[in-house]
């Protein structure tokens, strides 16, 4: 039905190519875009059942148009993702794969920005917060953009603005107006339900709420300027939650995604899909409402086809995240989720900076696990390697934490998604797979020589090329006994009060920086 009444109606304004120097009155008709985005964060809102947090004004805005319950980015991290999206193609086949990017490129195959499609056919193109974050070039807000508001326009020009809040993003507020009790959450199965945990992930809602308010006063906005009948809003994440298990990684806690559309007098309100849709497919869809051809068949596609009605599978890729190297590859249906791990030497939890320096309860997890206290599902993630394959049937194991690969019951549905995902590593995204440079194969010691692996990468900043290598993956990163200060370090923080302004807690340089001695030794050998 969602299809069927999507087609019509999009067909009475999608129907041709709009070119720039066309008359106003046209112009006037062409619809507004708003693309509204949050980082850092899964469908954790009221309208999509989470238990504990209030987003009434996102909540409206779901009930205006239409809630996607099975949308996904390509990547788990933001560079990659919004790479993803600022073009409409897979990041991989644009060479915008390794998140943090020190060499970035300008686009291939004659790819050119969505802002720059829309600039190209009238539209004034206004980037209204700070960053890009792009790994490919043009890379800049003012070589991407127009301006930063869309009250910039000339009179009756129609507009593409993105929108970013970037307060999902760790660290995390607490919610003055609306404090959330730990005992009105609930944790995923992976998590521990302790306390601290609980505190935690309620802090995260907490903040949600804040951003919810803000989003509300964005969507008033158009309504007071009398844009809001003629603009399309999306609303998303850009991927899926910042904890562990969540962002960087390739189950649904890292590649889910809220995504909701409205579009007065287009699409009927009220509307729940449940087709397997991707954030790549926002750009295609806006492309299409405004009239505009790309130069290139995106790889995202028409909300509104038959093609994502018809869609079997979505994919994603992770590849570098910061320095910390590992890959990963997944295929996902309505029924299953399969993920090739391309370097399951490395463990998950391996060294990352940003997430031993953000996330309280992977401090929690290293101390419960060498403890011995977390259940056998929970632990797992903490092992020192990882599976080639993981599989899991999300009818009866929506949270992923039992890997049926191998099982022979399941034979036939593994056979077939690795076939679809090799076919789709190979035939669209043009995968380049791991090198031994990539691996840091006989680069590093074999074991850590220090009592961290922060410490120890803080002290080798000089002799070893991080940007080539990453950093080495020994594991564990810390001692028990460390781990358990780093924890004690982040309690006052988690169980801050409401209203309490306390500065996050540095635990990422355990130690002062040593001064590398000249010509030590050569980038890249071993010591």
């Amino acid at each position: 039905m969602f299809h069927a009444i999507g087609m019509v109606l999009f067909a009475m304004v999608a129907n041709s190519p709009v070119n720039a120097d066309e008359s106003s009155d046209h112009e006037s008709r062409r619809p507004n875009i708003l693309w509204v985005m949050i980082e850092d964060w899964s469908p954790d809102l009221s309208c999509y059942g989470t238990k504990g947090i209030q987003t009434p004004h996102v909540d409206k805005l779901a009930s205006q148009g239409i809630r996607y319950e099975s949308a996904f980015t390509t990547s788990p991290v933001c560079s990659t993702s919004r790479s993803a999206m600022m073009t409409g193609f897979h990041q991989n086949y644009i060479g915008a794969n390794q998140h943090r990017e020190y060499n970035k490129k300008p686009l291939p195959h004659g790819i050119k920005p969505i802002p720059h499609l829309f600039q190209d056919a009238g539209y004034f193109t206004a980037l209204m917060s700070y960053k890009t974050d792009c790994n490919f070039t043009p890379d800049s807000k003012s070589e991407l953009f127009m301006g930063e508001d869309w009250s910039e326009r000339k009179p009756d020009q129609p507009f593409f603005a993105r929108m970013t809040f970037g307060e999902t993003h760790r660290a995390w507020n607490r919610d003055p107006e609306r404090s959330i009790d730990i005992s009105d959450v609930e944790l995923p199965p992976y998590y521990p339900d302790t306390p601290f945990c609980r505190r935690d992930w309620a802090n995260g809602l907490e903040q949600m709420q804040v951003v919810d308010r803000k989003i509300g006063a964005l969507l008033k906005r158009l309504d007071d300027e009398g844009l809001s009948e003629n603009t399309i809003v999306f609303f998303l994440g850009d991927h899926g939650r910042c904890h562990i298990r969540g962002k960087q990684f390739l189950y649904d806690g890292g590649i889910r995604i809220p995504m909701i559309m409205r579009w007065p007098g287009k699409v009927q309100p009220g509307q729940v899909s449940s087709d397997l849709v991707m954030s790549i497919d926002i750009c295609a869809t806006i492309l299409e409402a405004a009239g505009i051809k790309a130069p290139v068949p995106l790889h995202g596609k028409s909300l509104f086809s038959d093609e994502v009605k018809n869609r079997k599978y979505v994919f994603a890729a992770r590849d570098k995240m910061d320095e910390t190297h590992d890959s990963m590859r997944a295929i996902r249906s309505r029924d299953f989720k399969l993920i090739q791990n391309l370097m399951p030497e490395r463990p998950w939890c391996q060294f990352n900076r940003y997430k031993e320096g953000s996330y309280p309860m992977l401090a929690a997890l290293n101390v419960m696990n060498m403890k011995g206290d977390l259940t056998p599902e929970q632990a797992v993630f903490m092992g020192a390697t990882k599976p080639e394959v993981e599989l899991f049937d999300l009818r009866s194991d929506p949270f992923e934490v039992r890997n049926l690969a191998g099982d022979p019951k399941y034979a036939d549905v593994q056979a077939e998604l690795l076939k679809e995902l090799n076919d789709w590593r190979e035939n669209v995204i043009h995968d380049q797979g791991v090198t031994d440079e990539f691996r840091a194969v006989d680069v590093f010691p074999e074991s850590n020589p220090d009592s961290t692996v922060n410490d120890w990468v803080t002290d080798n900043a000089g002799n070893y090329d991080f940007n080539k290598h990453g950093w080495p993956a020994w594991y564990p990163t810390r001692t028990l006994a460390e781990w358990e200060s780093t924890l004690a370090t982040w309690e006052p923080y988690v169980f801050r009060a409401p209203d309490e302004v306390m500065p996050r807690p540095g635990v990422v340089h355990s130690k002062s920086k040593k001064k590398p001695k000249p010509n030590k030794q050569k980038a890249g050998k071993k010591q």
